[in-house]
């Protein structure tokens, strides 16, 4: 039987790289740079229950959440990556308080793009060898090439990226990225190091039978998610639903991505704007969503329209399945207007 042939990565990206609206070669190079990052990363967090690398790193970032080693880490692996490309103007992390100008290289200055990242999310896992994942964003920046990246480079709505995508490191590691052209996953294969295509054109189901949540804050939630699960643990038609909830979002999302199923982290009565960050993490995963066939909202509005004001902004999230998000939506309204 003749062996399969799989396209790689690096094949993908220049073979759609003429899909992209501002094809130049620029993002193709950023794109790489990314995929390089994610394989030293992957490494380490392979080898962190013999290195010692796992545990608090003793230093919080702006959101006052401990700090991992690994967080550390991955965000100087992924920084270093980027810097060196002459592609990127600008990087925000969930790990550094304000965004970096990039100043590597001749071309630095005339670079289009910036990248927001979450290099490690769900990094409090480590310790404990549950999966955890890199998150990215890319714009073209709307300042001139040329002049020093500015905040408002970063502070764009979600419609206005040009790529997205995460990096799951779990039983396997793949890459999952969209350019405005549908989803497509990769798979790593460690013993050569190359990601081939394993995942080609990632969709949402239109409704499934998993719902992913922190329960365990129910007491806190608003009356309208309440009602929501209500809903899901009702013996009634294709319910009770199944509950999963892994705690690191790039896991919780993908499982439901490929078996359908919606994922929700509400505001809450400690946190009344919700706890996951708009630039680096709700609208990454919208645009995926969306892509997909799949729906974001914070209950009330599509987070890709949320017009953000500073660079850690947070958000509630309810993200999946379009009937399973589209249900939750009615119970946030009708708890509302009640």
């Amino acid at each position: 039987m003749a062996e399969q042939s799989f396209q790689t990565l690096g094949e993908f990206i220049i073979d759609k790289q003429d899909d992209f609206l501002y094809s130049s070669g620029e993002l193709s190079r950023l794109l790489s740079a990314i995929r390089l990052a994610s394989k030293v990363v992957n490494r380490e967090v392979n080898k962190a229950g013999i290195a010692e690398i796992i545990g608090q790193a003793g230093n919080q970032n702006i959101q006052g959440e401990d700090q991992q080693k690994l967080d550390v880490l991955a965000n100087e692996i992924f920084i270093e990556a980027l810097s060196q490309r002459e592609v990127v103007c600008g990087i925000a992390s969930e790990e550094n308080d304000d965004f970096i100008e990039i100043k590597t290289g001749n071309n630095a200055h005339l670079s289009k793009y910036v990248v927001l990242m979450d290099p490690l999310d769900g990094s409090s896992n480590i310790d404990v060898n549950v999966s955890v994942g890199t998150i990215f964003s890319i714009y073209r920046r709307v300042s001139e090439p040329g002049q020093p990246v500015e905040l408002r480079d970063f502070l764009q709505k979600g419609v206005n990226q040009v790529a997205a995508g995460y990096v799951v490191y779990g039983s396997s590691t793949m890459i999952v990225y969209t350019t405005g052209n549908g989803v497509n996953g990769f798979t790593l294969d460690p013993s050569i190091g190359t990601y081939y295509l394993s995942h080609p054109n990632m969709t949402f189901s239109e409704t499934g039978k998993i719902y992913s949540i922190n329960e365990g804050n129910y007491i806190k939630f608003p009356q309208g998610v309440k009602d929501y699960l209500k809903y899901c643990q009702e013996e009634k038609d294709d319910r009770p639903y199944i509950a999963r909830y892994i705690g690191s979002l790039v896991s919780d999302f993908h499982r439901n991505m490929i078996k359908g199923g919606v994922y929700i982290y509400p505001s809450t009565s400690q946190s009344p704007n919700g706890k996951l960050r708009l630039l680096y993490e709700c609208n990454p995963m919208a645009f995926l969503a969306e892509q997909a066939g799949g729906k974001c909202s914070d209950g009330f509005q599509r987070v890709l329209e949320i017009e953000p004001t500073e660079l850690h902004q947070r958000v509630p999230f309810f993200c999946g399945s379009s009937k399973m998000v589209e249900k939750a939506e009615e119970f946030m309204r009708n708890a509302d207007n009640s």
